[in-house]
């Protein structure tokens, strides 16, 4: 039976679960914001869950209007803050993947002291991708084996970059079939699930499904079973 110890999730449709709803899309976020704790909570405490990678801010959504950028970068800061004695109380270590260069000076602090305060934590790895965007991952990756002088191997790139971590099980909420420029690496072999529901409206019942349909999965690995 697979097990999925590493779960991803493209969580979509926090902007136009607010806007069917006559709310403005900042109000989806912050209900998304309450799923991602939720989500975290319950594979805190899956025994075969080892980590959850969670798709926050891409290096396209810079293109969002100025204030949903703004609120967004306020809403990630109040939810680290908010999220730390969370994580501590179950066991949960935080990494960030992505270049956060680009967030201001505060939210660095943030990101620097809630992965310091948690790094101890020896459960669930919870990764927020922060800026993220899998090119820019990998063209950072290449970067800094440039100068090597042996032949880059598959492992080499792999542990270069942000998450060395190949994933099980890719889950997209709210109705779109991509990856959106999303752990293309690590995703080589995952399982695809796609939801129609909007990431607000994904609940714990839903993932417990669509994992009990990824354990019945034949997994090959491009090999014969």
């Amino acid at each position: 039976m697979n097990q999925a110890k590493h779960i991803a999730i493209i969580m979509d449709g926090n902007g136009r679960w607010a806007e069917i709803q006559g709310k403005k899309r900042v109000k989806g976020h912050e209900a998304g914001a309450k799923v991602v704790k939720e989500i975290t909570t319950y594979c805190s405490n899956h025994q075969d869950i080892e980590r959850l990678t969670l798709y926050a801010f891409s290096t396209e959504n810079w293109k969002r209007p100025r204030l949903e950028v703004e609120f967004l970068m306020k809403l990630l800061e109040s939810y680290l803050k908010n999220e730390l004695p969370v994580y501590l109380e179950n066991n949960v270590r935080f990494e960030p993947i992505g270049d956060i260069r680009a967030f201001s000076a505060s939210l660095q602090k943030t990101i620097q002291e809630v992965k310091e305060k948690t790094a101890h934590c020896d459960g669930l790895v919870q990764s927020l991708a922060l800026n993220y965007g899998a090119q820019d991952e990998i063209l950072r990756a290449i970067n800094k084996l440039k100068n090597c002088e042996n032949d880059i191997t598959e492992a080499m790139l792999s542990n270069a970059l942000d998450c060395p971590h190949d994933v099980d099980l890719l889950i997209r909420t709210g109705g779109d079939h991509r990856l959106s420029n999303f752990l293309l690496w690590q995703s080589a072999y995952a399982e695809l699930f796609f939801c129609d529901t909007l990431w607000p409206d994904f609940s714990i019942s839903q993932l417990e499904k669509i994992i009990h349909e990824f354990t019945q999965v034949e997994r090959r690995f491009g090999g014969l079973k």
